[in-house]
């Protein structure tokens, strides 16, 4: 209760702090965090690919029907098995004024791939880019590839020569340290351009007026303010301090949706959230058994399972906005496979129990939780949920919510035991993103979203099967396969499919995606 006091308590000093002076065609969006860099290739999450769509633009991109189509490239073939060759589009500026050409693109998906790169996961099957002539450019795969289009739609060309004055055409990972200009500063060819950042405040985007495209939108200014409490940003929506908010808090639908000033958005995400589990470590990092990891054994695995109460996490938690899914892809992925889509074992506490007995711990054991504190619908308010679930049938839990900064690297590191991820598969929107990057074996072009160090050898063969298959059918089937025997073995505990949930003024007008990214060239004010 002190903690929700203290919370109102800070709203009117934050709500002066989100106050701007009154323009129609300002867009002020408030956001549950911040975007984390500048770079777009600094981190491998939805909230930056996101905001910098709207600074940078990819060869290919997927329309608000999730379409792919044109963008920086306007024709692409292959031209032999392994190796496609793009037509750039002719005529297009940087915002600073520079031409885009081949030079830029060879520059971009050579820094994006670099071993250093955090964007290797949708770059790790490339192995040469070359210029053809100014406006072509080939691109040589590792071996065949049957999804590098996709890859691509989420890979934003940056300009050469800016990199190189500033001293960026190598890679930044905030997770080594160092430091980019890329991080702060931004140059793309997309319709607005970064007018100003303030990390954790405020970014301040206008409009370029020399964007190659149609201009589908009519705004002047956006406005992007990192907003995490809650009640905040919803008080902010209803004083009229902000104009778009993203998520909506699911507790809160009810009277935005009463408001006559107000518009509820909804969707079903594609990101499927679930817990990871350690299986790389020799004892848990906040267990007390000693000389093993009782997460090892699939019987304890299946325990934890059997434990959480997923439905009734997604009709008291979620309101009933949230979808409990059996698999570890949504329905709209392609390589979903509906045969998967009952539980692997049903909620049953006392089987549990039985389970854990036989794995040798009748009375339990201990091991931590970490959850990230402000990314995910209601996710810090779920993980609470299922503490009491999991002590239930005597597995003891020290829960520890934690922001983005803290929770990714400490988990990323192996130091979690049991940790909150949600995977949308974007932007492939294919199958294969979640299996290469969280279920494969950790290596240097495979699992690198997989901290528990889950592997199986079968699983990792089909898994490479599928990455050079191009016949769709026999691709479909390793990737069911995969999923088949990693389902069997409990390498993670699937949820549910998050709820798609924004609000905004009724004047607002923005289109709403499974991919859950805003993309402001729709956007209208009336």
């Amino acid at each position: 209760m002190r903690r929700a006091l203290v919370a109102l308590a800070a709203i009117p000093a934050l709500l002066a702090t989100l106050a701007l002076p009154s323009d129609a065609r300002t867009l002020r969006w408030g956001n549950q965090g911040d975007v984390m860099s500048m770079d777009p290739y600094a981190y491998y999450t939805t909230i930056n690919a996101s905001f910098l769509q709207n600074i940078y633009e990819p060869l290919i991109r997927f329309d608000r029907n999730l379409k792919l189509e044109p963008s920086l490239a306007t024709e692409w073939r292959m031209t032999d098995a392994t190796t496609w060759r793009f037509t750039l589009r002719p005529g297009v500026k940087f915002h600073d004024g520079s031409p885009f050409t081949a030079d830029d693109v060879v520059a971009s998906l050579k820094r994006a791939s670099h071993p250093d790169s955090p964007y290797r996961p949708a770059t790790h099957a490339i192995k040469d880019v070359r210029k053809v002539e100014e406006l072509v450019v080939d691109v040589e795969m590792q071996t065949p590839y049957p999804i590098l289009i996709n890859d691509l739609s989420g890979v934003y060309i940056m300009s050469r020569d800016w990199l190189a004055k500033h001293g960026a055409l190598e890679p930044f990972n905030p997770a080594k340290g160092g430091e980019s200009y890329a991080h702060m500063n931004a140059n793309g060819t997309g319709p607005f351009i970064l007018k100003s950042r303030r990390p954790d405040s405020e970014t301040v985007l206008t409009v370029n007026p020399n964007w190659w495209d149609k201009t589908g939108h009519n705004l002047t200014e956006v406005v992007f303010k990192p907003v995490n409490n809650d009640a905040t940003r919803v008080a902010g929506l209803l004083s009229g301090e902000l104009d778009l908010i993203v998520p909506a808090p699911l507790q809160d639908i009810e009277r935005i949706q009463k408001s006559p000033d107000l518009q509820a958005l909804l969707g079903d995400d594609l990101r499927v959230m679930y817990f990871g589990l350690n299986l790389g470590v020799a004892e848990l990092n906040a267990g007390n058994v000693k000389g093993k990891n009782p997460l090892a054994d699939v019987r304890v695995r299946q325990a934890l399972y059997q434990a959480v109460d997923v439905e009734a996490i997604s009709k008291r938690l979620m309101r009933g906005y949230a979808k409990p899914i059996a698999t570890m892809v949504a329905p709209q992925i392609q390589g979903y496979d509906p045969a998967l889509a009952e539980r692997a074992a049903p909620f049953d506490p006392e089987a549990a129990k039985k389970l854990l007995a036989e794995a040798g711990y009748p009375n339990g054991f201990q091991l931590g939780l970490d959850c990230p504190s402000d990314r995910f619908v209601n996710a810090e308010r779920m993980c609470q949920s299922i503490v009491p679930m999991w002590e239930r049938i005597g597995v003891k839990v020290v829960y520890s919510p934690q922001p983005d900064s803290i929770y990714f690297k400490k988990m990323m590191s192996g130091g979690s035991d049991v940790f909150l991820i949600g995977w949308a598969n974007t932007p492939q929107i294919d199958a294969y993103s979640i299996l290469n990057n969280c279920i494969h074996t950790p290596s240097p072009r495979h699992g690198r979203w997989n901290p528990g160090k889950y592997s199986n050898p079968e699983v990792d063969r089909l898994i490479e099967s599928a990455s050079v298959e191009l016949d769709l059918a026999k691709r479909t089937k390793l990737m069911s396969d995969a999923f088949r025997i990693f389902r069997a073995e409990y390498g993670a505990i699937p949820l549910y499919q998050e709820p798609l949930a924004w609000a905004a003024r009724k004047n607002v007008k923005v289109a709403i995606a499974p991919d859950n990214k805003m993309r402001l060239f729709f956007a209208r004010m009336d």
